[in-house]
């Protein structure tokens, strides 16, 4: 069993920017862990073969909350490859897959209210963004505490960033999968952009927890992995 992080290279407002998505590889069996922006499929894609590894082998999508630039692309993932099996927490399956508006959504509408008019776009645009997304049902609702994937993985709740946010700890591994309950930054990990945390006590809670774990390495989505 290992992890290994998947770069994505994309432009955003004329910059160069990288997620990292992960790659889980159990026995011959891929579970990948957050699906990047809309359109990203054939990038994500490539990167998976680029290693070595065959589509066909995976199983499992894990989804670490609802943001576009996690779940932006598990539509066509689902589409191109209906076997696969779509997990996420219980709270965060019910955004996915449509069956109660987002919190992101409700957060940016109220957000735009109290705009200046420089930022107005932005706002708009955002919401315009969350509004596109499709809506997946998720195949397997997890809580904290469970695991999968063999029993090699425990969920682990870190809410804060999002309400049902899940962070992956994989004990054998000694290694945690953060989504975006840490973020990597010159060798710390530190909360996800504090300003859009629907609720920053929790997140400086979950951020707690997850290094509490003391884990040797850290796969943050953004900023890449850390080792300690």
């Amino acid at each position: 069993m290992k992890i290994i992080e998947l770069p994505i290279a994309f432009e955003f407002n004329n910059q160069k920017n990288y997620i990292y998505p992960s790659l889980i590889i159990l026995e011959n069996e891929l579970t990948l862990v957050d699906t990047g922006y809309m359109n990203f499929l054939p990038l994500i894609e490539n990167e998976i073969m680029n290693n070595g590894y065959e589509m066909k082998n995976l199983k499992n999508i894990i989804i670490t909350h609802y943001d576009d630039d996690h779940i932006g692309a598990l539509y066509d993932f689902k589409e191109k490859y209906p076997w696969i099996n779509l997990i996420a927490s219980d709270r965060e399956s019910k955004y996915i897959s449509g069956e109660v508006k987002s919190e992101r959504l409700v957060q940016a509408e109220e957000t735009i209210e109290h705009m200046s008019n420089t930022e107005i776009e932005f706002g708009k645009w955002f919401i315009e963004q969350l509004n596109q997304l499709k809506h997946v049902s998720i195949d397997e609702k997890v809580q904290d505490g469970d695991m999968i994937l063999d029993n090699n993985c425990r969920v682990v709740a870190t809410p804060g960033h999002t309400s049902g946010h899940i962070s992956l700890y994989f004990p054998r591994l000694n290694s945690v999968i953060t989504g975006d309950a840490a973020v990597h930054e010159n060798q710390e990990l530190i909360i996800a952009n504090p300003q859009f945390c629907l609720n920053l006590e929790k997140a400086q809670q979950s951020l707690i927890k997850i290094k509490n774990l003391k884990a040797e390495t850290y796969y943050c989505y953004h900023g890449g992995k850390v080792h300690f």
